[in-house]
């Protein structure tokens, strides 16, 4: 007889929260300090601290809704996609209202709440997305068309951000594995850089010259080809929205949440490690792997427990956010040849 353990994030699906369950607003949690040289009080440069990586609000899609199809009249619906029951959760989704307002994106805003609005000056549609570098295929791929080769799945998501707040949520999208498979790697690459725009006509944020814009990540060869890691399309059943990073975005439910870059342009295969946005800027208090660990404080704020956007629940952060059975066996230093030290 066949006997199925249940991994440690996952509880029935009936019981998870419909997205409408919930009313409030949430409240924005902001550090105490100023960031040495850049002229911002650290209330306002945390109040968005996920950067690109955070979750921001919907309103305006932004991506295809519909793909080429011999099916239904020459046209199949893309959202909502299918869920993959392989991922669950061990709380209850966040609803919309509130995953969808909690914005964080410097391109538009410092503010929270100031980002939705702003966001939709963006222009998605077309929107490509070039993967170069140490690959055999580069090449320049349309959103609408990738979606189409690859094909969508729905997974439910924890994910945390470095201010320690955090939210659970269905993100649509395609494991970022496939389309590295499309470009074929070669042996050397070895990291996986990855850019967002840059359009100062979009983003009020890009006048702050202080950061290295446009907003940049990177990822081992390793993390980016785990299951885990999700190239990101849509959420709660539809397209991207202009907020959330749309037309297309990356997710690494094991990190913080800043690691999971918004409306990327380029993707590029290294064989160096690639610095990123964050480290760059305050390297004693973000680095390259940044994954969450409760036993790891923050300089400035402890990371044993995470708060709950909607109900302001405490609960204990979980070693890579729940993770560890798939993502561990990444970060265990390997025994050298023999001979060797």
């Amino acid at each position: 007889m066949l006997i199925r353990v249940r991994k440690p994030w996952e509880i029935p699906e009936t019981e998870t929260t419909a997205e409408s369950a919930y009313r409030s607003r949430p409240r924005s949690e902001d550090g105490p300090a100023r960031i040495a040289g850049a002229g911002l009080t650290r209330r306002s440069f945390l109040r968005g601290l996920a950067g690109v990586g955070g979750l921001c609000g919907w309103s305006t899609i932004g991506g295809p809704l519909y793909a080429a199809s011999e099916e239904k009249g020459g046209e199949t619906k893309l959202y909502p996609a299918k869920r993959n029951p392989a991922y669950k959760l061990d709380r209850p989704i966040t609803p919309a209202e509130y995953a969808t307002s909690y914005n964080n994106f410097y391109e538009f805003s410092f503010s929270k709440q100031g980002v939705k609005p702003l966001a939709q000056r963006m222009v998605t549609d077309p929107w490509s997305v070039e993967v170069t570098g140490l690959v055999a295929k580069p090449g320049k791929f349309d959103v609408g068309e990738l979606i189409k080769k690859i094909g969508l799945e729905e997974r439910l998501y924890r994910f945390r951000c470095v201010e320690a707040w955090a939210m659970a949520v269905p993100w649509t999208g395609f494991p970022l594995s496939k389309l590295l498979d499309l470009v074929e790697p070669t042996s050397d690459a070895k990291f996986v850089r990855f850019l967002t725009f840059y359009e100062p006509k979009w983003g009020p944020g890009f006048q702050a010259t202080e950061y290295p814009w446009p907003y940049f990540e990177g990822l081992t060869m390793a993390e980016a080809r785990n299951e885990l890691t999700l190239v990101a399309t849509g959420l709660y059943g539809k397209p991207m929205p202009k907020q959330n990073g749309a037309p297309i975005r990356l997710v690494v439910p094991w990190k913080y949440g800043f690691k999971s870059i918004k409306s990327i342009v380029k993707i590029e295969l290294v064989k160096e490690q690639p610095s990123t946005f964050w480290s760059s800027i305050v390297p004693n208090e973000y680095d390259f792997r940044a994954n969450v660990d409760p036993t790891v404080d923050h300089p400035r704020w402890s990371q044993a427990s995470e708060r709950m956007i909607d109900t302001g629940e405490r609960r204990k952060t979980l070693p890579y956010n729940g993770y560890g059975e798939l993502v561990a066996h990444l970060y265990k230093k390997k025994p050298a040849p023999s001979g060797e030290k």
